[in-house]
């Protein structure tokens, strides 16, 4: 059985945090910092991503069985779950799949409904690097930015741009199983399961990715949730306004 990386930080109840889609779990370093304050904080990487293993298959039943065994591995009990974007679609469906080991679920800016696979424009960029060719993080970003003009997206992507070997760079994503399984990312939360934990969606006040329309579909699986707003951000709104979504957490957990 491979196990997910983590970092762990701080003690108490467990709060596990899930990134998104071409995210790691270094893309929370500074909030889980300060939730650690309070709580024994998993950062973690998912299959495929970050520092954890690289797989062929991928898909949302296999990362929630990354996660069970992950929390089974470490023994905890009373789970706090949080997760962003493709990584609140994981914590959705643990939540719905195991909800004896879920105290609480956080889910940041997606809605358990089907989404148009739309990333192909960052993987066609992505997929332009040679790092053959492309042997400086200059040349990497040069690159990129002919694709990708959001300097935020760019800037994300570019974390994951590392020192294989002395000579070598590489991505940490495993790019060739998310492009082939990228439709995967899309998938709806299966029909009738529910989660009765208390539940808290936070959306992004700039992002489309959840909408009034998502209220009826939420409350039919999470029958105690709300939905919170979180000011002045978009999608990555954990980065956008750091200060209201940790309050807003904070808030929902105490």
């Amino acid at each position: 059985m491979k196990l997910l990386h983590s970092t762990i930080l701080g003690s108490g109840q467990p709060l596990l945090i899930l990134h998104g889609y071409f995210g790691m779990s270094d893309n929370w370093k500074s909030l889980g910092a300060k939730f650690s304050e309070n709580f024994e904080v998993h950062l973690i990487d998912q299959r495929n991503h970050g520092r954890s293993f690289h797989s062929d298959e991928f898909d949302y039943e296999l990362l929630v069985e990354d996660l069970y065994n992950y929390v089974q591995h470490h023994q905890l009990k009373k789970i706090i779950l949080l997760g962003h974007s493709m990584g609140g679609k994981v914590a959705m469906q643990f939540a719905v799949t195991y909800p004896e080991l879920v105290d609480k679920l956080i889910v940041a800016d997606i809605s358990p409904r089907f989404y148009i696979p739309h990333h192909e424009d960052i993987l066609a960029a992505l997929n332009t690097v040679n790092f053959s060719l492309q042997n400086t993080r200059k040349k990497v970003e040069d690159v990129l930015r002919i694709y990708i003009k959001e300097e935020g997206v760019l800037q994300f992507l570019l974390k994951n741009v590392y020192w294989k070997s002395k000579e070598e760079l590489a991505f940490r994503f495993n790019l060739q199983s998310l492009m082939e399984h990228n439709s995967e990312v899309g998938e709806a939360l299966p029909s009738f399961t529910h989660f009765n934990g208390e539940t808290l969606f936070l959306k992004g006040e700039n992002s489309n990715y959840l909408t009034k329309d998502d209220k009826p579909l939420i409350e039919a699986h999470f029958p105690n949730s709300k939905i919170i707003t979180v000011k002045n951000a978009g999608h990555w709104l954990h980065a956008e306004n750091p200060e209201q979504f940790y309050e807003e957490v904070i808030n929902f957990l105490t």
